[in-house]
């Protein structure tokens, strides 16, 4: 068998995988012994992660609506369709009416060139994609308090820390080999503090476990400072050198006392003293978050509220010390760093900067939007209003995983142009108008950059099924139909022209990768990459600490439990991937809502009873699951599954910084189904 040596496609570890290729098909994975990351492991879905490849719902054949069906069509055909479509509805009602979604999982190169049509081509800045969803709160909240919106340090670093605290994460089923990270510094000897509602298998690996009520972290993580500050564990040479607004945070902390944060987050004093102490007294200690901080309408301020934290102790820049916003994507890392974002492009260069822009404009040819484009969220509201009419969707399954289910539906519907970009059919898909069949990770060159900014390569094992091709060359084509220039030979091209536009990739290329990547910032071709950011200055210059409150937490006694989502360890996002694979099915083949036996007693429910889960944007029929794992008054729902989508629930009350919905504490109320 041949092997090829390629990356995971799945959440943002970027482990090293090799996949084993037989008579033009891929018939297995495998880990990478060489790979830093994965070090010769891999969890459950990286190890089946070849299984969905060849599966038969692959779409093979560009297709585009004829009334209620649809029909097969040269790509000549869908492609001069698309930019027809697209270009009159430009001139009618301008660049604005359009609007590009991009995809995580999707190579560096797909997204830099999908933002470069959205802006060169179409002529708007409405360009954006999942992170908007997951970690937009990291790149506002870090890149106002840091000055860069990305993890600190890599994940071996951990290794070297003596306190680890964990949060919003269900490490062991979403980040796995995160979390054997993690379990070895333990093993070592650091104290490891998980702070999570849920009873989580890594809550029961905890030394120190802090269980808040949904939506308190602000006030918890302030009440561990109020407690670090009290006990005289601050690094004042840190604060007074390489920062400011300290004095403001240290009066807002004092009144965060652990009587008032046990009023607040339901945590007693003893366990917020036991986490404050294990932290401020390592003398390396680390913040590992993901979504279940991120995903509320108060996630910038979590996100500050943890940066705070690192700040106080002097815990940057140093091995085993650091922030790590673990991403959800493969991709999402480098979404982000392509310019995947309505107000910044590749490399975090503001849109509304005027040397930035005449830099992109010379390098494009073209004049570009100054004006910052509408988010994700914001696209759909706009789609419904008629503002937005022409959509291009790559890769993702906004019918599952966006918000409000019901409002994207009656989005979608109401634009007078969708063309969606996919390698199986989906529920987005079937509102297209023109569907595009696309190539798998196995089936394309590139690169990803991962959830610790290691820039790696993508390599091709296997031919696309059928007329199935690269995303890279179905944007090239589009981008030349709309008289852009891209004549790009390859994916490495590509990755030229964003080196020569992007400082923090600007020493990056292909033949520099091998198996272990670089980590950026690699400014210019001799730069070995940075492993560890912040380690003399911050990019502001001086780190910025910002007096974040906690904020009030309505309650509505029509819908007194509080849902919470997440994913299972055997599936990824919407389940387009592994809902077809076989062995990853039949360990979680559905959905269930986890309710606290103490509310289903009051409930009159029992574990295998259909209920009935209401919020103020919709319900739910689905099966009940009794377990302590989640705590009384909160209950929770895995978002991987169409037959019943928690988007059904979720509403779109946005943080007014980053506009990431909060996805992590919907009011609902559960009652038994009828019969």
């Amino acid at each position: 068998m041949e092997k090829i040596a390629t990356i995971c496609v799945y959440c943002g570890c970027g482990c090293g995988l090799v996949l084993h290729v037989e008579d033009g098909r891929v018939v297995g994975a495998s880990p990478s012994s060489a790979h830093p990351v994965s070090r010769g492991r891999l969890c459950v879905k990286g190890w089946l992660a070849a299984d969905f490849v060849h599966h038969p719902d692959r779409l093979k054949t560009p297709l585009v609506r004829r009334g209620e069906r649809m029909a097969r069509v040269s790509w000549d055909e869908a492609l001069s369709l698309s930019a027809k479509r697209l270009r009159e509805i430009r001139e009618e009602s301008g660049p604005d009416s359009l609007a590009i979604l991009t995809s995580a999982k999707g190579t560096n190169e797909e997204n830099y060139l999908l933002a470069k049509l959205a802006r060169a081509a179409l002529g708007t800045n409405n360009v954006d994609h999942v992170a908007r969803l997951c970690h937009a709160p990291s790149v506002a909240g870090l890149g106002i308090a840091l000055g860069s919106g990305a993890m600190t340090n890599p994940i071996r670093s951990l290794l070297s820390s003596d306190a680890i605290l964990v949060t919003g994460s269900n490490t062991t089923e979403q980040h796995p080999l995160v979390a054997a990270t993690i379990l070895e510094a333990q093993a070592q000897g650091a104290t490891l503090i998980v702070a999570d509602p849920r009873r989580t298998q890594m809550a029961e690996l905890a030394d120190i476990h802090l269980a808040p009520r949904l939506g308190t972290d602000v006030a918890w993580t302030n009440g561990m400072l109020n407690l670090i500050i009290g006990r005289g564990l601050i690094d004042e040479d840190f604060i007074n050198e390489r920062t400011e607004g300290f004095s403001a945070l240290k009066e807002l902390a004092l009144r965060y006392t652990p009587a008032a944060v046990e009023r607040i987050t339901g945590i007693p004093p003893a366990d917020l003293e036991k986490a404050a102490a294990a932290f401020g007294e390592a003398p390396r200690a680390a913040v590992v978050y993901a979504m279940g901080t991120t995903q509320h309408s108060s996630g910038t301020d979590n996100v500050l509220a943890l940066a705070n934290l690192v700040l106080a102790t002097g815990n940057v820049g140093r091995d085993g010390t650091g922030i790590y916003p673990l991403r959800g994507h493969q991709n999402v890392q480098g979404a982000c760093d392509m310019g995947a974002l309505p107000i910044f492009y590749s490399g975090y260069q503001k849109v509304e900067d005027p040397a930035a822009r005449r830099k992109m404009e010379a390098a494009w040819g073209t004049d570009l939007p100054a004006t910052p484009g509408l988010t994700a969220v914001e696209m759909m509201e706009a789609a419904e209003e008629g503002r937005i009419r022409g959509m291009i969707i790559s890769g993702e399954n906004p019918m599952i995983s966006y918000p409000d289910r019901g409002q994207v539906i009656r989005a979608l519907r109401s634009l007078d142009f969708l063309a969606v970009a996919d390698i199986f059919p989906t529920e987005t898909t079937a509102l297209a108008d023109v569907v595009l069949p696309v190539a798998s990770f196995a089936e394309k060159d590139g690169t990803f950059t991962s959830t610790e900014r290691r820039i790696q390569r993508v390599r091709r094992a296997v031919t696309p099924p059928g007329e199935a091709r690269p995303e890279v060359e179905v944007a090239a084509e589009l981008l030349r139909r709309f008289s852009v220039t891209a004549d790009y030979a390859s994916p490495e091209e590509v990755m030229a022209e964003i080196s020569s536009v992007t400082p923090s990739y600007g020493g990056v290329s292909s033949r520099r990768l091998g198996i272990s990547g670089l980590s950026w910032p690699c400014p210019s071709p001799d730069h070995p990459g940075t492993e560890i950011l912040h380690q003399g200055s911050f990019p502001i210059g001086r780190a910025r600490f910002y007096a974040v409150e906690q904020q009030h937490l309505p309650e509505d006694l029509d819908y007194p439990l509080f849902l919470t989502t997440g994913r299972s360890l055997f599936h990824f996002h919407t389940g387009t991937m592994t809902r077809r694979t076989h062995l990853l099915d039949r360990e979680r083949p559905k959905a269930t809502v986890d309710i606290n036996p103490a509310d289903a007693a009051a409930l009159g429910v029992r574990s295998g009873t259909m209920v009935v889960v209401e919020s103020a944007t919709g319900s739910l029929d689905i099966e009940a699951r009794l377990t302590a794992e989640v705590p009384m008054g909160t209950v929770y729902i895995p978002f991987h599954f169409a037959e019943a989508p928690a988007n059904q629930l979720t509403t779109r009350t946005l943080d007014p910084t980053s506009k990431i919905p909060g996805l992590k504490r919907t009011p609902v109320r559960i009652r038994r189904a009828e019969g």
